[in-house]
């Protein structure tokens, strides 16, 4: 079995590990891109929450304006089940032309591999990796590709892969927080136009998010796994009627569902982001509960933050030591940060206690009276530590 040669080989081709290849475009450096699937085969629906930030970064990539079609978010509202207090949060809070935007993931995935075949990337798809090595002056994957084996030698390995093979081979210890909940997504219709208002609902059981999606929502509602597989199960009409006394009136009268599915929510986090020759992005790194909508623009910045730092280093120096050591540094603060934020919010919401309830109300209803404290949490949803 021969041994192909790189300068960093990147293990999963999803929109973090495309857009890493993407920023070290025009280094010279040498990039292998391995991909299990085949862009064409890939319509996932699944919608995804970019921020204003992360659509600045996509721009910088030459991809914006091939993700399409994005569905602009005008403003967030915020509120709790059962109780008082609510806050708004519109682009003007935060000084922005829009808080964001939601895509899904099919057309993102081909829009960014699109542009890595413009760009002269090289991606091997159909690639299966079975194994990866950390040698001191390289890292190495073996793969499978038309069921034929091959195998990769790079000065830095990157892992994009959503964190099976981080812990499965790389050996990195991971801690994870079990959040007792499942998620269950779908796409919901009302009988009113959506105006790009999204929806955050604060349940005793977990949040239920609405993100303005096409001429729809995209729900993703935490509740209970009991609860999850019974939502699953329900009959339409009676799934709505549920829908509707969770979320209220504020979005409309829902009158449709469809693609109902459900995962569990864990907060999973590395011991560290980098190991011997290998660096983590993304899920790899760090795997957050979806509320508020941060992991996807945490892992897009960990990949921009990780091509600064190949880019910053001469060849000979990338997948060393010093220079993962300064990654880590980089993104320690965003990081800790993003995942502190989220796992605050689930710990501080998703539960009855009338006392928390009640300073919940009064908190959501001074953050709404006091614009500078508006103005950092919209920065630092959308732009992260560096808001």
């Amino acid at each position: 079995m021969t041994t192909e040669r790189a300068d960093i080989l990147i293990i999963g081709g999803g929109p973090v590990g495309a857009a890493l290849a993407l920023a070290l475009r025009g280094t010279g450096l040498g990039i292998t891109l391995l991909e299990a699937r085949a862009p064409e085969a890939v319509s996932d629906p699944r919608a995804i929450a970019l921020s204003w930030g992360s659509r600045l970064l996509l721009e910088r990539l030459g991809v914006w304006p091939a993700v399409s079609p994005a569905t602009p978010i005008e403003r967030i509202h915020v509120s709790q089940h059962g109780s008082f207090g609510s806050s708004i949060l519109t682009p003007d809070d935060a000084g922005i032309p829009t808080l964001g935007y939601v895509v899904d993931f099919g057309s993102l995935f081909r829009a960014l591999h699109r542009a890595l075949d413009a760009g002269g990337v090289r991606v091997q798809v159909g690639a299966r990796v079975s194994g990866i090595e950390a040698l001191p002056q390289e890292a190495r994957a073996e793969y499978e590709s038309g069921a034929k084996p091959a195998s990769v030698a790079a000065r830095l390995l990157v892992l994009a892969d959503g964190g099976v093979l981080a812990e499965r081979v790389a050996g990195i210890g991971f801690r994870e927080t079990d959040y007792g909940q499942s998620a269950v997504v779908a796409q919901v219709k009302t009988a009113e136009p959506h105006r790009g208002v999204a929806y955050e609902r604060f349940t005793p059981e977990g949040p239920l998010a609405l993100l303005p999606f096409g001429d729809g929502f995209a729900l993703v509602w935490s509740v209970k796994p009991e609860s999850a597989q019974e939502l699953l199960n329900l009959p339409e009409a009676d799934f709505l009627i549920r829908l509707q006394a969770r979320a209220g009136t504020r979005a409309g009268r829902f009158v449709e569902v469809s693609g109902r599915s459900s995962f569990p929510l864990r907060l999973r986090r590395g011991a560290s982001s980098t190991a011997q020759r290998i660096a983590l992005v993304g899920n790899a790194a760090q795997t957050l509960h979806p509320v508020a909508g941060q992991g996807f623009n945490l892992g897009l910045r960990d990949a921009w933050e990780l091509a600064q730092a190949v880019r910053d280093v001469a060849p000979e120096q990338i997948g060393t030591d010093p220079m993962l050591a300064r990654y880590r540094a980089r993104r320690r603060l965003d990081s800790t940060g993003g995942m502190a934020f989220t796992d605050g919010l689930v710990r501080l919401f998703s539960n009855a206690d009338p006392v928390l309830a009640l300073a919940r109300g009064m908190g959501l209803a001074a953050l709404d009276a006091l614009p500078p404290a508006k103005r950092f949490l919209c920065r630092r949803m959308i732009f992260g530590s560096r808001g």
